[in-house]
């Protein structure tokens, strides 16, 4: 296996079956919420930036001969997608000094899994649009796309769980 598929596959995650989108998103999450609790939220978010650059040179390197296919044992999108809707909930933890939230505070990242797999699915707006590129930047681009959705819908539902339903 070249590195550049190994990246792209997540070291071979994205070759499980059924659903190797959501085996690359629960790779993620596992990944991403040991960063932030070993390493702290400002870790997560350098690694998320570095999986989104690195991510995009080995799928650019991957698909080069490949326009418009975007295979579906490459999960490093997801792994992009899903640990930028995980900085939701961490920031908002982490700018109220609660450093280790991810385990007592697991809705949070749940809802970010479950919002990313929403969104990565449906594809809706400008999800669908950013997949309809159908080039490296584009099989990327709506992963971190859905992404911000999902993490805007966790914050939202945070705040009517906490703020409406507590009441």
């Amino acid at each position: 296996m070249t590195l550049t598929r190994a990246i792209c596959t997540l070291g071979g995650v994205g070759l499980l079956r059924p659903g190797p989108g959501t085996w690359g998103s629960a790779a993620a999450i596992v990944l991403g919420v040991g960063i932030d609790h070993l390493l702290g939220f400002p870790a997560l978010v350098v690694a998320t930036l570095l999986v989104t650059g690195i991510g995009y040179w080995a799928l650019s390197v991957e698909l080069a001969d490949r326009p418009g296919d975007d295979p579906s044992e490459f999960v490093i999108d997801e792994v992009a997608g899903q640990w930028l809707a995980l900085i939701f909930p961490a920031a908002a933890f982490w700018s109220r000094g609660m450093e280790d939230w991810a385990i007592a505070a697991y809705p949070g990242w749940l809802a970010a899994f479950l919002f990313f797999r929403l969104f990565d699915i449906w594809k809706p707006s400008l999800v669908g649009r950013a997949d309809r590129r159908h080039d490296a930047l584009g099989v990327m681009l709506d992963d971190l796309v859905a992404g911000v959705f999902a993490g805007i819908c966790v914050i939202i539902s945070a705040g009517i769980a906490h703020g409406v339903l507590m009441r």
